[in-house]
């Protein structure tokens, strides 16, 4: 399984971005799929998650402005965040999970930078 992120960039605070992570494969084997983030000096954190019943929670940090959602026919899931501030300035991972194989896949990471 390759799970390959993109979308991050530069952007001022109070703007958007759209994060993409799509998978080599069906994404509907998945258990959940989730993003996490990490800012530097800092320890990865989760930020998003949407489950194989498309079930959504998000961390208190990002809730009300980003939006975790996913695309079976195009084996994408997405993350859009609004309202972006400079504390949101990390690299992006996303992250599959098969809970049955005991197994946890992770995209290769895109970087966030939110200017003041």
């Amino acid at each position: 399984v390759q799970l390959q992120a993109s979308g991050g960039g530069l952007v001022q605070a109070g703007g958007s971005l759209r994060l993409s992570c799509a998978a080599s494969g069906s994404i509907v084997r998945f258990d959940a799929l989730g993003w996490y983030r990490q800012a530097p000096g800092k320890q990865r954190e989760w930020v998003a998650g949407i489950s194989s019943g498309g079930s959504t929670n998000y961390a208190d940090s990002v809730k009300g402005r980003f939006t975790i959602s996913r695309d079976g026919a195009k084996n994408t899931v997405y993350l859009q965040m609004n309202s972006l501030k400079p504390e949101d300035t990390a690299v992006y991972y996303c992250k599959a999970e098969a809970r049955g194989l005991g197994a946890n896949y992770w995209g290769q990471g895109t970087l966030v930078t939110v200017s003041s």
